[in-house]
């Protein structure tokens, strides 16, 4: 299994804040030939009676190098990578990237991350890490 991220508890901890319930930690898909494929977390909530449960998986990356264009590189592989097999293993869930709020204005309110942004090939999740809160969800 894989090393957990940086911030792994800590964006946890924001999402049950926020109403979400934890159902994977780590989130795991076997594929056919037998590679493990493990997404940070796995997890659900009810959105209304009417609209049932809404679930997503959400890798978390902290952007810690000196290149943030290096970890957008890494980060944007593993998320297109991880986003491909999940419509095919469990279309019902919706895919995040959980990054800092200071991550998310250094790295995606810049040309580049925008242009992942206004594409829909990257969805975000903005956390503060001293709060433990989820700050926003750009689709």
């Amino acid at each position: 299994m894989p090393a957990k991220d940086f911030y792994h508890e800590v964006v946890k901890k924001a999402m049950i804040n926020s109403g979400w319930t934890i159902t994977h930690d780590p989130f795991h898909i076997r594929l056919i030939r037998g590679k493990n494929l493990f997404i940070d977390l796995g997890a659900e909530r009810l959105i209304a009676a009417e609209r049932g449960i809404e679930k997503i998986a959400v890798e978390i990356k902290s952007f810690r190098r000196a290149s943030d264009i290096k970890d957008l590189e890494e980060a944007l592989g593993q998320f297109v990578l991880y986003h491909r097999i999940l419509t095919r293993y469990e279309p019902e869930r919706t895919l995040y990237l959980a990054v800092t709020e200071e991550v998310s204005r250094l790295v995606f309110e810049e040309e580049a991350g925008q242009i992942l942004i206004e594409d829909g090939i990257i969805r975000l999740v903005t956390f503060d890490p001293l709060e433990e809160a989820i700050i926003r969800w750009i689709p």
